[in-house]
């Protein structure tokens, strides 16, 4: 624990530096004022009404990419206007070449990137520490986030507003309706929000804002952003949303295909209809209370097939909306490492689905604190209760210090297990450059195994324009069990960490190179030992002698790596293949490319070569997407492993296609499409979505998996394997939205 008690004497000096420093760098007193609505306002994306004309408005733009600091391209004026239940933002986006505005993507939350989009977040609580995003395309897509922190936004999170569009020979217009009741803030608000606009014009891959454009800040970087102001005290009051939903379901009888070729029954066919209601309660203007009861996620994305060619699990993401949504709020030592909390381990028991009988979610703010709980009731197979609670306090501009607890008990459950931990993190900016240390320990008490196993890591990240670098120092010990989490291995101590020197040399149309010197995961015995026999030791070094991002968007990088792995026993790599205990130092080279994605065909291709444990291995794997006029979009991707041991040579081959049809923002119909050759067996699934207004959904889904075993009687695509699936159900689900 010495180099623990070290780092935060070391985190504490260093708050009391930079203290001074970070509190010059914040924010430069941009605003913008609010008119109140006199007249009616229509949502047409025309911004024709007279309180428009007569509203105050932003102009001033400049570019964080390609040329920092310069004024935008094209000129974007944006204006604000509000009444007694919601916030109107307008955007007017100039465009000289309006024939080259790119608009391909419908779908609601659909990627953005590829169009030219505007996006607005608004700092409700203005403490610089958290927003919501709103962002829209030329063809009024529906796009939104909840930032919490200063990581990536959750971009599943959906809130209740509109958005209409229109085009016209000087560019096209965008038309925000925001309700109150959307947003969080405090009581009695002082008329002052945080505030910032992003425009992409994606031809030119040029990025704009209003204010934070500088490279080492960016659109999330809160401690730069504008301040919305002059629009008096709002109320938003403690409202109550619920949410019903009624279902029905057929589910065919599963069966798994046997060594010998012949199938056995696993589960009969069922029918089965339901319902249920989720309830979103204001507990106070900044908590708010999530209640679920007879959880239903029928309607949720199947997960993506992998072929694992290592010895450890695989870190699949969340895909539930009730556990999306607010999810940052429960965020600790989240890596496909570890993490103390994983929510895919609540309703779900070894891949498959448990019933969750009920469920209550509170989160929000109250004052510098940062709230989040959250607890389930699960039956069937698993019957347990299990808690999560998470508690932050913000201290200096953007650091906090927290703490999380994880409970799970019950009839199911052999004991009470349980895990706590605490972390700190400490973002700063420091002469114009960010630095982030950061520290979080973790422990856990479960039944068997003795004591409270520990797991930490100390870490410093520098991530700016020029130099990005990372190094932290991880220590997991023997027994670390987080049964709500997620954990790799245990017993080891690993470092990981890149130095990257992405210089911008302007010439021959490339925008900035990347050299990687190096990038590394190594991970040693308990002992930090890589030479004393240790099943967990592994090591990836990768140099990048060349990465280059063009102007246009394409990418290219050539990467060398050197690879270790250790096993003390024999272990399955592919069904018929055992790699032997043994110690394997081996290299590889990667070549990689890209193409932009404004582009109608976007095309991601990976070449690996090279030396495989005993052996070879040649991978060679691609994804293309093609989109067409904004309505349909296609997409095929394949991943190839050609392995060559002494032990066995095999290919692990899988592969996907997606097709997906977008009506309009509201409706959109989704067939994907899976198939790897170690399963065996080809997976679909097409999804039907009608989203009548926003807030209210209907879902028609269809899923079925068909056997390609060559040694079974019947295999897909056989007309008999048609009619007798591996598995497969048809769904129908209808929720609405009451608001009282």
């Amino acid at each position: 624990m010495k180099i623990v008690c070290r780092f935060l004497l070391l985190l504490a000096l260093v708050s009391g530096v930079v203290r001074p420093v970070v509190a010059q760098v914040a924010g430069d007193g941009a605003t913008l004022r609010v008119e109140r609505v006199v007249s009616t306002i229509t949502l047409d994306g025309h911004l024709d009404e007279p309180d428009w004309l007569a509203s105050d408005s932003i102009t001033d733009f400049r570019q964080q990419e390609p040329e920092e600091g310069a004024p935008a391209s094209e000129r974007t004026v944006l204006r604000v206007l509000r009444d007694d239940k919601a916030f109107y933002f307008g955007i007017h986006a100039y465009d000289r070449e309006p024939s080259r505005i790119r608009a391909r993507q419908i779908r609601r939350d659909a990627d953005l990137e590829d169009d030219d989009f505007v996006k607005i977040l608004i700092d409700s609580f203005h403490d610089r520490r958290g927003a919501f995003v709103f962002g829209t395309n030329p063809n009024a897509l529906i796009w939104d986030a909840q930032l919490v922190g200063f990581e990536e936004p959750n971009v599943d999170w959906n809130g209740i507003w509109t958005v209409a569009t229109s085009r016209d020979s000087d560019g096209w217009t965008a038309e925000f309706r925001i309700p109150l009741r959307t947003l969080r803030f405090h009581a009695g608000n002082d008329g002052v929000f945080g505030f910032n606009v992003e425009r992409f014009v994606r031809r030119r891959n040029e990025t704009t804002f209003w204010r934070s454009w500088g490279r080492t800040q960016g659109f999330y970087n809160l401690i730069e952003a504008g301040t919305l102001t002059g629009f008096g005290e709002v109320h938003r009051g403690r409202d109550l949303e619920l949410r019903p939903y009624l279902l029905g379901q057929a589910i065919a009888t599963e069966r798994v295909i046997t060594g010998t070729g012949t199938d056995s029954v696993v589960e009969a066919s069922d029918r089965d209809a339901k319902a249920g209601v989720d309830a979103k309660l204001g507990i106070s203007p900044t908590l708010t209370a999530d209640l679920t009861i007879n959880t239903d996620f029928a309607q949720v994305e199947a997960d993506r097939q992998i072929i694992n060619l290592t010895r450890f699990p695989v870190f699949f993401p969340e895909k539930r909306e009730f556990f999306l949504e607010s999810s940052g709020t429960f965020d600790f030592a989240r890596q496909p490492i570890l993490t103390p909390f994983y929510s895919r381990q609540i309703g779900l028991k070894d891949g498959e689905p448990v019933p969750i009988l009920a469920g209550a979610r509170l989160t929000g703010r109250a004052g510098p604190w940062t709230l989040g709980l959250l607890a389930a009731r699960t039956g069937g197979e698993d019957d347990a209760n299990d808690a999560v609670f998470r508690l932050k306090h913000d201290f200096l501009d953007r650091a906090y210090i927290g703490g999380i607890a994880t409970l799970r008990t019950g009839p199911g459950v052999s004991g009470t297990e349980a895990s706590g931990g605490l972390d700190i993190d400490l973002p700063l900016v420091v002469h114009g450059q960010n630095v982030e240390p950061s520290f979080w320990i973790t422990g856990t008490s479960t039944p068997g195994i003795p004591g409270v196993p520990l797991a930490w890591r100390a870490a410093t990240d520098y991530p700016n324009d020029l130099f990005d670098i990372f190094a932290s120092l991880w220590r997991v010990q023997a027994g670390y069990t987080p049964t709500l989490g997620f954990v790799r291995r245990t017993g080891i101590k690993e470092t990981t960490g890149h130095i990257d020197f992405t210089p911008r040399p302007g010439v021959l149309g490339i925008r900035q190179l990347d050299f990687a010197v190096p990038d590394w995961d190594i991970i040693a015995n308990e002992q930090g030992s890589l030479t004393r026999s240790s099943d967990w030791q592994t090591a990836e070094i990768e140099l990048r002698p060349l990465g280059v991002l063009f102007q246009s968007g394409d990418q290219f990088e050539i990467n060398i790596q050197r690879f270790l792995d250790a096993p003390t026993d024999s272990f399955d790599i592919f069904p018929g293949v055992m790699i032997p205990p043994g110690r394997y130092w081996y290299t590889r080279g990667e070549v990689n490319f890209s193409t932009s994605r404004g582009r109608p065909l976007n095309l991601d291709a990976l070449y690996s070569w090279g030396d495989f444990y005993t052996g070879t291995n040649q991978e060679l794997s691609f994804d293309a997407t093609w989109r067409f006029g904004g309505h349909l979009i296609l997409g095929v991707d394949l991943t190839r492993d050609a392995v060559r041991l002494p032990e066995g040579d095999f290919n692990a081959i899988q592969t996907g296609g997606r097709a997906q049809y977008a009506f309009n923002p509201r409706t959109d119909l989704l067939l994907f499409v899976q198939h790897n050759n170690e399963d065996q067996r080809v997976d679909f699934q097409l999804r039907f979505h009608w989203i009548p207004t926003i807030g209210d959904d209907f879902y028609v889904v269809w899923t079925s998996g068909y056997t390609t075993d060559p040694a079974a009687e019947h295999h897909f695509p056989d007309s008999q394997a048609l009619r007798d699936p591996l598995s497969g159900s048809f769904t129908i689900k209808a929720v609405h939205r009451l608001e009282l």
